[in-house]
């Protein structure tokens, strides 16, 4: 058995060109960069970039064309494909691409092509999300503090039992006593 499997997250290097195959079907080309950063034997630090040209096509394709801009961040699977061809001169040309079989798209803002959800796209903005000009509002997370009794014991209920937490070592977990 063999496998042929390309994960590539970078950013968008241009914004994707999209063509039409002759069967209709929407054909979009573009570039990924992905950066390493490494420790030379000399003790200095460097950088090297890899630029990753990603073919996507069909609805994938209709998707990075609407979303997908210069500077975005974006995560591909698929898989890789070179392809040669003879150019004007005779001369065997080559090309490595990595065909996208799926695509995640990084958060809004991450680069300078960040994506919107919204308008005429089909998607609702949730209730959870900001609007850039809100300022965010503080989380209210309640705090349970030791010995905490919200109520007198004499208004609590039958049913109910109070739980209080106390500084004993017999209420410390033996790891004896896990099962596992």
């Amino acid at each position: 058995m063999n496998f042929n499997k390309a994960i590539i997250l970078g950013n968008v290097t241009k914004d994707p060109e999209v063509r039409a195959l002759p069967s209709g079907q929407q054909v979009t080309n573009f570039s990924i960069a992905t950066n390493r950063y490494y420790t030379a034997t000399t003790g200095e630090k460097k950088e090297e970039a890899e630029f990753h040209n990603i073919v996507c096509f069909g609805k994938l394709a209709d998707i990075t064309s609407r979303y997908i801009k210069k500077g975005s961040l974006i995560l591909i699977e698929g898989r890789i494909k070179t392809r040669t061809w003879m150019n004007q001169q005779g001369v065997k040309q080559y090309k490595t691409e990595i065909i996208a079989e799926s695509m995640q798209m990084g958060p809004r803002g991450a680069g300078t092509g960040g994506t919107s959800f919204g308008g005429d796209t089909g998607y609702q903005k949730s209730s959870f999300q900001q609007q850039p000009s809100q300022e965010p509002r503080a989380e209210e997370i309640p705090i349970i503090e030791e010995n905490y009794n919200p109520a007198p014991a004499d208004s609590e209920p039958e049913n109910k039992k109070s739980i209080a937490f106390e500084d004993s070592a017999a209420d410390e977990i033996d790891v004896k006593d896990i099962p596992f």
